[in-house]
């Protein structure tokens, strides 16, 4: 099915239709400045043939992410900017 593309504010003041078009399978590519930059789709559409991933599933990725001792990473971080 062809995506169809709508500027911001188009998009902004059509955004009832454009829920009810993702609800019947259709795609809407939301651009600004002539740029996409959103898309409406249908809920478990899949991009790319892949299956997005749920938020909920990163949870605990970032584990080890700021060291042993996060606190005095992020003090040493921000001592950085100052």
């Amino acid at each position: 099915m062809p995506k169809k593309s709508y500027g911001a504010e188009e998009a902004r003041t059509l955004l009832p239709e454009l829920i009810e078009r993702a609800h019947r399978g259709e795609h809407s590519v939301i651009t600004k400045r002539g740029k996409p930059y959103a898309e409406v789709v249908p809920v478990g559409s899949r991009t790319n043939g892949k299956p997005r991933l749920s938020f909920l599933s990163l949870a605990g990725t970032g584990a080890g992410l700021w060291g042993h001792e996060s606190r005095k990473t992020l003090k040493r971080l921000r001592d950085e900017w100052q």
